[in-house]
């Protein structure tokens, strides 16, 4: 192999990825972003590394051949880089993820890092349910916003879960983080002051139309029914009788905001900003959610 610097070897990651035609979404939204979080990462470098003070270090026909093996398991495999790295960053906090869990990336972490649902809580917000957990992201990231909240994780999937613990041990939140298998609300009597939710809510038509770095994520976790609103629907039947008298759901429904409209015509909703758009995150308060 032929000397070369390392911006350049993130440069012909990118190219090579681009080329194959990779699908983007689990971290990362380019070629070059994704280059970049693996060659550093295959390299032992931090991921916030400046590359303008790298431009002229040199990697060793060795590190090259890593970096090029790891970018080819990256396109032949198809698996989202955070799979293959057992890494996710969500608003600057690392979380453990692999293949037992979803990708977190929920647009939700945006609005409990930036205060958006503040003026919806109280000094009476005492009890947290992250409805859906997946690998426990959301759980953690309200028991960091939030010191004085007890938070529970809850998911169907014994698999999650078990990766779920990993991150609230990870994070020192064992004391404050409690996680339970419950089929949607089943075994979570409440009540809450705060349910957090991204539910699958993935329609039909776009589940059959997925790349495959998506479907090599639990399928349970995405697939949401014909209009991606099967959970949905349970879950406001159900929240309720499961929520204290000025509790709120705040609730991811993504790309599906034309089936959610449909599903739930006369529903009162607050639609929150995310860098996705305003019409990802809804929050819901429980009396809202009586008039259904």
């Amino acid at each position: 192999m032929s000397a070369m610097t390392l911006p350049a070897l993130i440069e012909q990651a990118a190219k090579r990825l681009e080329a194959a035609g990779v699908a983007f979404g689990h971290g990362t939204q380019s070629a070059f972003d994704e280059a970049v979080w693996l060659v550093l990462w295959r390299l032992g470098l931090p991921l916030d590394t400046d590359l303008d003070e790298l431009a002229d270090q040199y990697v060793t026909a060795e590190q090259q051949a890593a970096c090029t093996a790891l970018i080819e398991e990256r396109i032949t495999t198809r698996k989202p880089a955070a799979y293959l790295t057992c890494e996710a960053w969500l608003q600057g906090v690392s979380f453990y993820i692999d293949e037992r869990a979803i990708v977190p990336r929920s647009l939700i972490a945006e609005v409990l890092a930036d205060g958006t649902i503040d003026a919806w809580l109280s000094d009476q917000t005492e009890q947290v349910l992250d409805l859906c957990t997946g690998n426990g992201s959301l759980a953690v990231l309200a028991a960091l916003a939030w010191p004085e909240v007890q938070v529970t994780g809850a998911d169907i999937s014994d698999d999650a879960l078990a990766v779920a613990a990993i991150n609230v041990e990870r994070h020192d939140l064992q004391e404050r983080v409690t996680l339970v298998n419950s089929d949607g609300l089943s075994a979570l009597p409440g009540p809450f002051d705060l349910i957090l939710c991204n539910p699958p809510y993935v329609c039909q038509a776009s589940m059959d139309a997925l790349p495959a770095e998506y479907r090599a994520e639990p399928e349970l976790a995405l697939a949401g029914g014909t209009d991606g609103m099967d959970f949905v629907r349970q879950l406001f039947k159900d929240a309720p009788a499961r929520m204290s008298e000025h509790a709120v759901l705040v609730l991811e429904i993504g790309n599906e905001v034309d089936h959610f409209i449909a599903a739930f015509p006369e529903l009162e909703v607050a639609w929150l900003d995310t860098s996705a758009g305003d019409d990802q995150v809804l929050l819901i308060t429980r009396e809202a959610l009586l008039h259904l």
